[in-house]
């Protein structure tokens, strides 16, 4: 779907919270802070809960029309200039414990990729080392069914933990996720809290070496030092995205301060002073480029949240 999250105008907290969150809550807070981008307006509310408990009491609580997008570190986000209206929930850092267990690794949704697979290579699991190719959390990389290198989330996930937009915390078996490409069936204000997944057993350096194969490759064709969003969008079956952006002549395009990235053209940058609105138009520039030189229509892979200025 290429239809963008989020509807209406963030107002001047129009949204009132449970009083008991035990967790940090923000009014107004910075998502441009952490956001790749760092672009975008400011949260209605930011909260960092204090555990799951916290978690699922605060969505019980919340008025039902009160929307929950879960964000982790903003690696394929772009937050509209006018902001997210509702609750957007960051997983502190007690939320991204890994430990291994009978050959599995279990971790917390705010873990980051690289944490994971190196959790894995330490204990012997090989099948995870494409993580390390993958910026974002893994509550993240559930909910999208990330994946690099060949490989995806949907390949090795036995289950996942999920706090629903009611309240209730669950434990989904990974058929009931309803993988594809980058998608998920989970429902808009679920949260990820936790993932279980499994591997084959291994030779550390062996799974050490794949790794670092997996880093030297990123960093010698993405521009992983620049303000960017990842891969920007999906491959169409059969093609490239990257392939067709260049043959349509995109590479290096610019509108404003966001740039089509010359190192990958599947990657936008924020030379300095782009707005998201910039990114975006430069993004919907680049798909209507492709569609008219190729015929193909690019779809988003990047999630694009909250309202226009």
């Amino acid at each position: 779907m290429d239809e963008p999250v989020g509807h209406g105008a963030v107002t001047a907290l129009a949204s009132t919270l449970p009083s008991d969150v035990r967790g940090r809550v923000e009014a107004g807070g910075s998502l441009a802070d952490f956001i790749w981008f760092r672009t975008g307006g400011p949260a209605e509310w930011l909260v960092r809960p204090a555990d799951v408990a916290d978690l699922a009491a605060m969505l019980r609580d919340l008025d039902a029309a009160t929307p929950v997008l879960p964000v982790g570190v903003g690696s394929n986000l772009i937050v509209r200039d006018g902001g997210v209206p509702g609750v957007v929930v960051r997983l502190p850092k007690a939320m991204a414990k890994v430990s291994v267990e009978d050959g599995r690794v279990r971790a917390g949704a705010g873990a980051m990729g690289i944490t994971v697979a190196s959790a894995a290579r330490d204990a012997g699991i090989a099948g995870l080392e494409f993580l390390r190719g993958i910026p974002g959390t893994i509550g993240g990389a559930v909910r999208m069914n990330a994946g690099a290198y060949g490989r995806d989330v949907s390949d090795i996930l036995i289950e996942a933990t999920v706090v629903t937009r009611a309240g209730a915390v669950e434990v989904w078996p990974a058929e009931r996720l309803g993988y594809t490409y980058r998608h998920s069936d989970l429902p808009a204000g679920a949260v990820v809290v936790e993932a279980v997944f499994s591997g084959t057993p291994g030779d550390p350096a062996t799974i050490g070496a794949e790794m670092d194969r997996i880093a030297a490759e990123r960093e010698a064709s993405q521009p992983l030092r620049s303000r960017t969003g990842g891969s920007t969008f999906k491959n169409p079956d059969g093609h490239k995205a990257w392939a067709l952006i260049d043959a349509a002549g995109c590479r290096g395009l610019t509108r404003g301060d966001a740039q089509v990235s010359e190192k990958h053209c599947n990657f936008l940058l924020n030379l300095g002073s782009a707005t998201s609105a910039e990114i975006e138009a430069l993004g919907e520039e680049v798909r209507e480029r492709v569609l008219a030189h190729s015929g193909v229509t690019l779809e988003w892979e990047i999630q694009r949240v909250g309202v226009e200025r």
